[in-house]
């Protein structure tokens, strides 16, 4: 009975202690830890992304024996093991130099002004532009046409428009078949959508360093996974061996898509306000297979 009566006392003092606790806690406590818990996800996604996980378990075991040599008081260890940790920042700065420039390119190329400066995609527009793709590529499809297609979304792509040929046109079904018909001279890399419009044609687009990618995979779906780890563009990859139609968000690539669930997909990513419980389909969706490209 004794040591019963000293577990309920135990509990009480547990849950006392507890909500004394919580009655302390003001707004700028819960704005402190909400914004603590964004920046680990954050990094836990940037780890995830780079594949880095190796390198944090690194840097891990350095602080786990930078703390237990000066429990220990290692005098030189804990000197050494200091100094290593003050230069640290620099050599994460060293090993992610490409990741940390393409969060900064994202960061600076978001389009905060989108609004006023008159990018905002139209919804006529877009619905438009949308449709005229679909068509274009069911047909490349068919007739094993390879392809190459950005929807630019709030990350600017102004670098890479300038490194193709400015168009400036409406995305009609004919020019885009036309544009990456292969003996036109600007079949060769992407077709950037801007507002719904093609901005630019023939682009030269970054690959991807993700080495889970299927071996299967060539250059045009490299480039436009690549694309897709850089910016929040929509990229769509249409396979010159296969046919297949594949479409690339957030460094993840849905492949092999039937010409409905493409439409669909386009309009859930693209379209504003059109079923928001529905939006962001592609998200769950596995990342890419083994399957022929």
């Amino acid at each position: 009975m004794g040591n019963r009566k000293r577990g309920v006392m135990v509990g009480k003092d547990i849950f006392s202690t507890f909500f004394n606790l919580m009655s302390t806690i003001q707004y700028n406590d819960i704005l402190d830890m909400a914004l603590v818990a964004f920046f680990i996800y954050k990094i836990m996604t940037f780890v995830r992304k780079t594949n880095s996980a190796n390198v944090i378990k690194g840097i891990v075991i350095i602080l786990a024996a930078l703390w237990l040599s000066s429990l220990l008081n290692l005098t030189v260890v804990s000197w050494l093991l200091g100094k290593a940790f003050e230069m640290g920042v620099l050599v994460i700065i060293v090993l992610f130099q490409p990741e940390l420039r393409r969060l900064l390119e994202q960061m600076g190329g978001s389009d905060l002004t989108g609004r006023f400066s008159g990018k905002a995609m139209g919804a006529k527009a877009t619905e438009y532009a949308i449709a005229q793709i679909v068509t274009a590529c069911t047909d490349m499809s068919r007739d094993r046409v390879g392809a190459l297609i950005v929807f630019e979304r709030k990350t600017s792509l102004d670098g890479y428009i300038k490194t193709g040929t400015l168009v400036d046109a409406a995305p009609a079904s004919e020019l885009v078949r036309n544009i990456f018909y292969p003996k036109s001279p600007l079949h060769d890399g992407a077709m950037i959508i801007r507002a719904g419009r093609i901005a630019s044609a023939a682009c030269m687009l970054p690959l991807s360093n993700n080495t889970n990618l299927s071996r299967d995979l060539g250059m045009r779906h490299r480039a436009g996974v690549g694309m897709s780890e850089r910016s929040d563009a929509v990229v769509v990859i249409v396979s010159e061996e296969t046919g297949a139609i594949s479409v690339a968000i957030d460094s993840m690539l849905k492949r092999h898509l039937a010409p409905d669930t493409f439409d669909k997909l386009l309009r859930n990513e693209l379209l504003p306000n059109t079923e928001p419980k529905k939006r962001r389909l592609f998200r769950k969706a596995d990342k890419q297979s083994g399957d022929q490209a």
